[in-house]
């Protein structure tokens, strides 16, 4: 008789737009992996458009999985890569070493050309170095989007959302000369002693627009005082 075994599979729709990693994909590959090991999908879990950085517990799709494992009803889980399940390392060891307890193995069809068992220690040992790997390719790429977004910013170049004080023309930004009057106006309060919410209240009576049409708060102060951008011209 086979053994049941939940199929977790994942994708970003940036993903899949740029890279093709289709839902369908992972899936037969997957599939063809139970045959070869003699397991049976007891169910399909799919996850589309949903960040790996996100906890498994705190995704739809991932408290199904963890709901499988602590009923007892699949003895395995299977993903294509780490990157489906984890790129947190903490996360990947808290819930694997539960997984393990319970008897329950990970199941990886793709890292580098082989599959991954946890079954046995040389698999749990990789496991370990891949969720090591995971966290720092998360922490490298959080880096360079850091870096980047400092360096348009530094040579004023759009980036997200028109920051205020600004417009935008093209991919450069111009400056607003009366959101850079307002600017002046609210570093000159901050610097007199005035709170978050009294320059919010004082800019609201004052009719000054917002950047979207919306009231002024004090989180909406704060944001213009610590973005760099807006710095640059203290």
């Amino acid at each position: 008789m086979k053994e049941a075994a939940a199929v977790y599979i994942r994708v970003s729709t940036q993903e899949q737009a740029a890279e093709g990693v289709s839902l369908e994909a992972q899936e037969e590959r997957i599939r063809a992996y139970l045959t070869l090991r003699g397991l049976e999908a007891a169910a399909v879990i799919r996850e589309e458009g949903i960040s790996a950085g996100k906890p498994l517990s705190t995704r739809p799709g991932g408290q199904e999985l963890l709901s499988l494992v602590a009923a007892g009803k699949v003895g395995h889980v299977v993903a294509l890569k780490l990157d489906r399940l984890f790129r947190d390392a903490e996360d990947a060891l808290h819930e694997t070493k539960a997984w393990d307890k319970a008897g329950v193995a990970l199941h990886l069809v793709d890292m580098g050309g082989t599959a991954v068992d946890t079954r046995s220690p040389m698999g749990r040992m990789i496991l370990t170095m891949l969720a090591g790997f995971a966290e720092f390719e998360r922490g490298v790429i959080r880096e360079r989007t850091t870096l980047a977004l400092r360096h348009k910013k530094a040579h004023r170049q759009a980036y997200g959302p028109t920051p205020y004080g600004y417009d935008r023309r093209g991919d450069v930004l111009i400056e607003a000369a009366a959101e850079q009057a307002t600017l002046d106006t609210i570093r000159g309060w901050h610097r007199e002693g005035l709170s978050l919410r009294a320059i919010a209240r004082e800019l609201t009576a004052r009719n000054v627009p917002t950047k979207r049409g919306g009231r002024w708060e004090a989180a909406t102060v704060s944001r213009l005082l610590r973005n760099s951008i807006q710095l640059q011209e203290a």
